[in-house]
């Protein structure tokens, strides 16, 4: 039986970085809090009328700097020209500028940068912030915006807003790494479940072929003998003897196939177990014991095997053996003794052909010796020989009878 492959091994994030759940909302609600409150306590070191006001509705905007990024900035920023502008009147100096509380417009860069989900929004980001603080050198006389940033200063400010946006756009590049490797590592993991599944699937569809070869053919011939090894057991007691020899040898090797399959199924090993004999080994030579007792049971079969000795692998040969079992099986079952089968194997080109053809001339006319087929036979036939790659067709002839024909390309050795 096949082994499952080995599931891939995927990095995932630490969990600094990929908090989730309530301890990750209560963390970063806290995280929100306290910039907000930086801001506050830094509006209120100014004497100024409106200092409070203004750095305390940043502080406010800045709560809601990861649902709204780009909004967030958006208002900060125009808090921040209202702030210039109200510095610049001519009458007393109603805030303060420029302030500490201005940092709020580095904290909603960083919730742009770290939040957004397009690709052009931090740098966009990044380069507003530059040019309002360029800005700064010449003022904006239209607002009434005096400078207030000189050169000196102005490379300062630069320094410290490329400082904070590339540390933001690593923690943002960091924060999408751990992203795709949580949902490769998630597909990655429903990828083996399915992969288990349809291993199990096709155990399953093994298990089930195996049994019913086993089950149907060796019953069928058992049940055929029993039938006429009972019709002249005080006629022909010879004859009766040599029925239930075909029948204990039936039996036995039914017997060894279903308790490797039940080992199969108790510890997933196909191999024998230790202190058990080694497993029967399945050729083409089987073909003809299984030949021999269709013909005991009152089958006329003809057989021509011609493939050389080691042209074909195991697999292939079981294959091959299952192919003509199910066939003789299906002749016993639903045209029963005085029908006559020919059975074709060989090689050409690299192919291995299978034909097996009957006259439907039993006595029991289509009865069958199990009465109604559900069909899995043809079914398990079909799947072995599309397994291993080849082709399958079966049908009724003209006239009576049934034809079987399957092509399985060889392992040349």
């Amino acid at each position: 039986m096949r082994r499952l492959a080995e599931e891939t091994t995927v990095p995932v994030a630490s969990p600094w970085t990929a908090l989730s759940g309530r301890y990750g909302r209560a963390v970063a609600r806290a995280c929100d809090l306290g910039i907000a409150l930086v801001v506050l306590v830094a509006a209120g070191y100014y004497d100024a009328e409106y200092d409070l006001l203004l750095g305390g509705l940043m502080a406010l905007c800045l709560l809601a700097r990861r649902r709204l990024p780009g909004t967030v900035m958006a208002v900060v920023l125009a808090l921040g020209v209202v702030q210039f502008v109200l510095y610049g009147l001519p009458d007393l100096p109603l805030v303060s500028a420029p302030a500490s509380y201005d940092v709020a417009v580095l904290f909603a860069m960083m919730s742009v940068i770290h939040h957004s989900r397009t690709t052009w929004m931090p740098y966009l980001a990044g380069s507003v912030v530059l040019l309002a603080t360029a800005a700064g050198t010449v003022g904006v006389p239209a607002l009434g915006i005096e400078p207030f940033v000189d050169p000196e200063a102005l490379l300062i400010l630069w320094g410290l807003t490329l400082t904070v946006w590339l540390t933001a756009f690593a923690l943002h590049t960091r924060r999408l790494y751990a992203e795709s490797q949580s949902a490769r590592a998630w597909h990655v993991e429903r990828e083996q479940e399915q992969r288990v599944r349809l291993a199990a699937a096709r155990e399953r569809a093994e298990i089930a072929r195996e049994l019913h070869d086993v089950v149907a053919h060796s019953l069928a011939v058992m049940i055929l003998q029993a039938d006429g090894a009972e019709s002249v057991l005080r006629k022909s007691p010879d004859m009766a003897e040599s029925a239930l020899r075909t029948i204990a040898a039936t039996g036995r090797d039914a017997i060894d196939d279903m308790h490797r399959i039940v080992r199969v199924l108790r510890e997933g090993n196909a191999g024998p177990a230790d202190g058990d004999p080694p497993r029967r080994l399945v050729t083409l030579d089987e073909i003809q014991v299984v030949a021999e007792r269709a013909r005991t049971a009152g089958l006329s079969v003809d057989v021509s095997v011609e493939v050389g000795a080691g042209r074909l692998s195991p697999a292939e040969e079981m294959t091959a053996f299952r192919i003509v079992q199910e066939c003789l099986t299906n002749v016993l079952r639903h045209a029963g003794a005085g029908a006559a089968v020919d059975i074709r194997l060989h090689e050409e080109q690299g192919t291995l052909l299978i034909g097996v053809v009957d006259d439907g001339a039993g006595t029991l006319a289509g009865r069958g010796v199990g009465g109604r087929s559900g069909g899995n036979g043809l079914v398990g036939m079909r799947e072995r020989v599309e397994l291993a790659g080849g082709s399958f067709e079966a049908g009724p002839r003209l006239g009576n009878g049934w034809h079987v024909h399957a092509s399985i390309p060889t392992r040349t050795k």
